[in-house]
C-alpha cells in the first residue's frame, strides 16, 4: 500500500474497551464500534481498559515510530476526575515531579509537565447526562511529554488522590472536540500529520 493509501482515524474510546481488535481475554474490542474500519487497521498507543478519549487508528505502520521514537517527545492531554480537593500545594507537585513506582518496583520522578485545575470539563469533552458525581472532587487537566505504565493515575495517586476518570483530549494538535463516546471520525492524510506535528512523514 502506498503512502497516499492510508487512511487514518480518531476514535473516543469508551471506557471498558480495550485499545486493540483481538483478545485473548472476554473484553471489548474496538471492532465492537459501529464502523467497519479497513483492514490492517491497528491503534497507535494504548489506553487502558478504563481510560477513555482521544485514540489513534490507521492502517500505516510507520506512525506508531515516527510518533513515539521521534526526537522531540509529543504532548498528550488528559482531563483527569480525582477525589477530592487538590491543594495548591498538591498541583505545584504535578507540575514540578513526584515520584511514582514505575517497572521493578523502582521509585521515578516525573519529568515536569503542565497542569492545572478545571472549572468547567465540558469545555473539553462531551459529557453523557446522568452521570453518578463524586463530591467533593477535581477535574485536573495534565499535558504530559512520556509515557509510564499508568503515569497520571499514579501521579495522582501518589498525592493521596483516587482517580476517578482519565480522559485523552488531545495529542499534540490533534484535538477530541465533540466526537461522542464511541464516535469514530476520518482524517485527511495531510492534516493528520499536520496536528501531530510530524513533519518527516513523507521521506
Amino acid at each position: 500500500m502506498s503512502q497516499g493509501d492510508h487512511r487514518y482515524f480518531i476514535i473516543n474510546k469508551p471506557s471498558n474497551i480495550v485499545s486493540q481488535f483481538v483478545s485473548p481475554d472476554k473484553v471489548g474490542l474496538l471492532g465492537d464500534l459501529d464502523f467497519s474500519f479497513p483492514e490492517g487497521t491497528h491503534a497507535v498507543g494504548r489506553l487502558d481498559n478504563h481510560s477513555e478519549g482521544l485514540l489513534i487508528l490507521t492502517t500505516n505502520k510507520r506512525v506508531t515510530k515516527l510518533l513515539f521514537e521521534g526526537t522531540t517527545p509529543h504532548k498528550r492531554t488528559y482531563l483527569v476526575k480525582v477525589k477530592d480537593t487538590v491543594s495548591p500545594e498538591s498541583l505545584n507537585r504535578l507540575q514540578t515531579g513526584v515520584t511514582i513506582k514505575i517497572k521493578g518496583n523502582e521509585n521515578y520522578v516525573t519529568t515536569p509537565c503542565e497542569a492545572s485545575i478545571v472549572a468547567d470539563p465540558a469545555v473539553f469533552f462531551q459529557q453523557e447526562k446522568g452521570q453518578k458525581e463524586y463530591k467533593p472532587h477535581t477535574w485536573l487537566l495534565i499535558t504530559l511529554t512520556e509515557g509510564k505504565f499508568h503515569q497520571v493515575r499514579k501521579m495522582v495517586y501518589a498525592l493521596r488522590h483516587r482517580c476517578k476518570r482519565l480522559i485523552r483530549v488531545s495529542i499534540e494538535d490533534l484535538k477530541l472536540g465533540d466526537l461522542p463516546a464511541g464516535g469514530v471520525r476520518e482524517i485527511a492524510e495531510e492534516t493528520f500529520f499536520e496536528q501531530l506535528r510530524i513533519d518527516n512523514w513523507r521521506e
